[in-house]
């Protein structure tokens, strides 16, 4: 099993920045995929980004050149780091990590961010 826990959420203003963290722990040897989603109101629930191993990262297009997908392997945290917030981020965030063998998703529980005046 593997544990993810987020961490950073909270209410912006338009244009702000806030940073996100997301702790993993248990048997995290095989995890081949870490990365962000998020689900708003009255929407489906969308990648925003994606850090394979080997480092190959993906975003979305409504954040790119926004936001930033890091990890601390050392520490087992993988970071977002979310620049010129609008209100259409305003979403639960949530931390995913993908295990190879067997085929396994883990998600943490969430993270609120709101942007808003």
């Amino acid at each position: 099993q593997v544990q993810l826990v987020e961490s950073g959420g909270g209410l912006v203003r338009p244009g702000g920045s806030l940073g996100l963290s997301c702790a993993a722990s248990g048997n995290i040897f095989g995890i081949d995929v870490m990365g962000w989603y998020r689900h708003a109101p009255g929407k489906q629930r969308e990648v925003v980004a994606v850090i394979f191993h080997g480092d190959t990262i993906n975003y979305t297009d409504a954040v790119k050149g926004r936001f930033t997908i890091s990890r601390d392997d050392a520490n087992n945290v993988l970071y977002l780091e979310m620049n010129s917030l609008k209100p259409e981020d305003t979403a639960v965030y949530y931390c995913y990590a993908h295990r190879r063998t067997p085929n396994t998703n883990y998600w943490g529980r969430g993270t609120q961010v709101t942007v808003s005046l």
